[in-house]
């Protein structure tokens, strides 16, 4: 079946499931869902999270390493912030624990925690990672206005806003 199609069935499945009648609004709605999938497949591959020779890490330690990158946090912490379950948190930061990108320390504010902070490696590979990052980014961007970028940046932040306040992440 090609896209089109499968778009078709996804709106008309839309439309029979919610109130809203107005079929611009659910072409929309369809168009959304299928251009974040499309981001989000595009964005890991200009940021090379699947090509070590392009990208310094993948995906899910980027992820992370962001999460820690201001303070320690506990693995509760880090699920709350990510929506990931603590089995796959603790295989991740077992991982990068292997990898020198983090360390496990005891509680800073006393707690029975533990929690982990971002190494100087990993500070070091964040960086690297994320310079590649924006850089892709202002490449896509160079023939975007300041005025497109910013709405732009307001829409995806209002966006994501949404998705975390409104969508549950199996009670995260």
């Amino acid at each position: 079946m090609n896209s089109s199609h499968n778009r078709k069935e996804a709106l008309q499945e839309l439309e029979d499931e919610t109130s809203t009648q107005d079929p611009k609004l659910l072409e929309d709605i369809v168009t959304i869902e299928y251009e974040s999938l499309l981001l989000g497949k595009r964005l890991t591959r200009v940021a090379g999270f699947r090509d070590h020779q392009i990208g310094t890490l993948d995906r899910s330690a980027y992820i992370l390493l962001v999460s820690l990158e201001h303070e320690p946090q506990s693995i509760g912490e880090l699920s709350a912030v990510t929506g990931l379950d603590a089995s796959t948190l603790n295989r991740q930061t077992a991982a990068m624990r292997r990898s020198g990108l983090i360390e496990r320390i005891a509680d800073p504010n006393g707690g029975m925690a533990r929690k982990f902070k971002i190494s100087h490696s990993g500070a070091q590979n964040l960086e690297k990672q994320r310079h590649r990052n924006l850089g892709a980014l202002s490449t896509v961007l160079s023939d975007w206005s300041s005025e497109e970028i910013d709405s732009f940046a307001q829409a995806l932040t209002r966006f994501n806003t949404a998705i975390q306040e409104r969508v549950s992440f199996n009670g995260r």
